[in-house]
């Protein structure tokens, strides 16, 4: 499959789940946006690498996506956007009592209002090219609960609940919206955590994923960058045409239980 001619914005993309799925579009011949509220020369020298990868054109556009007009400045300054990847997140734990305001405040606006500004800015930049496809990264959580965790399983249900609408005012146009619902990703902010977690059950790393981080996770595999990667690049695709207004679970049977 190519897509080449077409430009995708990516979200939250310098690392994980978002660079992975970067990665992916570029390897099939997309222009591609990658994002992140920091502006640094790495961010720069990402993009240029990924363009030299792939032979396309690649670029790194600086916003702050607790912001709303920053949000829609960035599909401005893409100046297209076929492919559109709600992407950018952050978490916090702690009990809804306790939870701070600014937590919660930051969590809705990155997690769940990005994606609203981002979609009403890019959807008539679709409409003139006469095709599109927004891809919104949601979680298990946005499907299931967990305690301490009341901000970003909120804002994960509202994502799954802005795909659904959007899909739907959408059904009948060359648009597509669907939800990636991952389970536990293997990225490079999960791996980290991984020896302070070993330190705190006094378990081996082998342990303390399957018994640990993946307990919810019924195959005890972590699900991997490239796997969403691929995921994304079939919603992309003629053969996902059809497929709209859906959340798909990605999550080694988690939301099967």
């Amino acid at each position: 499959m190519s897509l080449s001619g077409k430009t995708a914005v990516i979200t939250g993309s310098t690392s994980g789940i978002g660079l992975g799925i970067a990665r992916a579009l570029a390897g099939a011949g997309a222009d591609v946006v990658l994002n992140s509220f920091t502006d640094g020369d790495d961010d720069h020298a990402l993009a240029q690498e990924i363009a030299a990868e792939c032979n396309v054109t690649a670029r790194y556009i600086q916003a702050d996506m607790s912001k709303g007009d920053e949000c829609r400045a960035l599909i401005e300054r893409a100046g297209r956007c076929d492919i559109l990847v709600n992407n950018a997140g952050i978490q916090h734990v702690a009990p809804v009592d306790e939870f701070p305001v600014g937590k919660w405040d930051a969590i809705i606006a990155i997690n769940l209002s990005s994606a609203f500004h981002t979609t009403a800015a890019a959807l008539p930049l679709m409409r003139k090219a006469g095709w599109g496809r927004i891809i919104n990264i949601a979680s298990a959580h946005g499907l299931r609960a967990s305690p301490f965790k009341s901000a970003y399983v909120a804002a994960k249900h509202g994502v799954l609940g802005l795909t659904k609408t959007v899909g739907l005012e959408t059904a009948k146009e060359p648009v597509t919206v669907n939800a990636i619902c991952p389970g536990y990703v293997h990225t490079p902010l999960v791996d980290a955590q991984i020896p302070d977690t070993m330190k705190q059950y006094g378990m081996g790393r082998d342990e303390v994923i399957e018994k640990v981080i993946l307990e919810r996770q019924p195959s005890k595999e972590f699900v991997t960058v490239d796997e969403l990667g691929g995921l994304a690049l079939f919603l992309c695709s003629d053969a996902a045409a059809q497929m709209t207004a859906s959340a798909i679970s990605v999550d080694g049977g988690w939301t099967a239980m």
